[in-house]
């Protein structure tokens, strides 16, 4: 297979790792990928937004499978694209439907979907400009803290947990009268706090049938002990210690399998992955929110440890034959900790050369904002790099990444030292 990988993270250097270990691969491309996908595929320089231009790329290479990393070309609409293209509809897109993408697209799709197929979540509202003043008195009927999130995509950075009511009122405002978050929180949705424990829980699904990856837990916060700024995350560790078979079966019955029967009931076109953000209360799961894709950095945890053969599941989703399939599963655990540019994730700068990236042992090195220059890697982005080490625990694995963090450098460089913290 000739395969098509879009994107430019530490999600699409761990698929691009996967994808060249399968028997299935011929050749990969990467689009516009980074340092680490171009040390062991081909890096192509285009926009996974620019529709035509992939079109170009695949049939002059003749690409057999588009394999969609981040979420906006899902968004976009690039499934459709292909699907409703005479020249390209029988080249597979892992990934879902421009309708099924609005899990993550649209907050408010969201939670109307849960309502509507009885998954638990958090009590919600929704508001616009024309509402805000609603909104404001909405906001007076719950207890704090108070959860603003913008309806569309704002890179992980929509959601505002917030104490004072005055400062949430204040908040709401700033995203539907200012544009906080620009067009994305055109709309707000409001939305019941929920105290508990968090989980990702990740499925592929073809549509009808699926399977459930392992669990994997990420820290958002920029600081030590879950402080500070939101980010795309610091490190993840995967399975999650708590995620006993009893909670593992609560989740499939009740959340996993209610998700995947409602897109077949509501004839949503969905061939890809379904990341679903959990809170624990009490024991009891609920849905947060709805990713359509794999996590970043989960993702640099959760696919280390599948064993089977990334193209063949692939393969099988393009078919609908993914019951066909074994999922073979690594039992160790793997945890990976994300170095960062200083300042992130405010602004920082780029371009800063990374050493020491040669002295890795034992652990795999995943490039997320990183590239080439005249022989050298240098920083390009907020997220630089994430160290995946396995152990036949998370602490085992956790104090590995960290020994081999310690013999990378670049100018300002940044990780928090207490990934895993809360497990203890």
């Amino acid at each position: 297979m000739t395969v098509l990988l879009l994107g430019s993270g530490g999600r699409e250097h761990a698929f691009a790792y996967k994808i060249v270990q399968s028997s299935l691969c011929h050749k990969l491309f990467v689009a516009p990928g980074n340092a680490g996908t171009n040390q062991i595929a081909t890096n192509i320089n285009i926009n996974p937004l620019d529709f035509q231009g992939v079109k170009e790329f695949v049939l002059a290479s003749q690409v057999t499978m588009v394999v969609v990393g981040p979420e906006d070309p899902l968004v976009h609409g690039i499934y459709d694209f292909f699907k409703n293209d005479a020249q390209l509809k029988d080249i597979p897109v892992i990934g879902p439907s421009k309708t099924g993408a609005e899990l993550e697209g649209s907050k408010e799709f969201a939670k109307q979907f849960l309502v509507k197929h009885n998954i638990p979540t958090a009590a919600y509202d929704s508001f616009t400009a024309e509402t805000v003043e609603k909104g404001c008195a909405f906001l007076e009927t719950l207890q704090p803290p108070y959860v603003l999130k913008a309806d569309g995509l704002a890179a992980g950075k929509g959601v505002l947990i917030i104490h004072d009511l005055h400062e949430a009122q204040t908040e709401l405002r700033n995203m539907l009268l200012h544009a906080k978050f620009g067009t994305a929180s055109s709309k707000v949705v409001i939305e019941e706090f929920l105290a508990g424990i968090e989980l990702s829980c990740f499925v592929l699904t073809d549509g009808k049938n699926y399977k459930m990856l392992p669990t994997a837990k990420d820290y958002k916060r920029i600081g030590e002990g879950d402080t500070g700024l939101n980010t795309g995350g610091m490190g993840a560790v995967s399975p999650v210690p708590f995620a006993d078979a009893v909670l593992l079966e609560k989740i499939e019955t009740r959340i996993v399998k209610p998700t995947v029967e409602g897109l077949q009931k509501d004839h949503i076109d969905y061939k890809g992955f379904i990341f679903i953000g959990l809170i624990i209360v009490k024991g009891e799961p609920m849905v947060i929110e709805y990713n359509v894709r794999m996590g970043d950095p989960e993702t640099e945890v959760v696919l280390p440890r599948i064993q089977t053969d990334i193209l063949q599941l692939f393969s099988a989703v393009a078919s609908q034959e993914l019951d066909q399939v074994s999922l073979q599963i690594d039992t160790r655990t793997a945890a990976t900790i994300m170095v960062v540019s200083g300042g992130y994730p405010e602004d920082y700068s780029k371009g800063h050369a990374i050493s020491g990236l040669e002295n890795v042992t034992d652990s795999i090195v995943f490039h997320a904002g990183t590239k080439s220059d005249e022989g050298k890697v240098i920083t390009n982005g907020g997220r630089v790099i994430a160290v995946t080490s396995f152990g036949d625990n998370y602490a085992e694995a956790i104090k590995k990444s960290y020994q081999n963090i310690a013999k990378l450098h670049f100018d300002k460089m940044y990780f928090r030292k207490d990934i895993g913290f809360d497990l203890t």
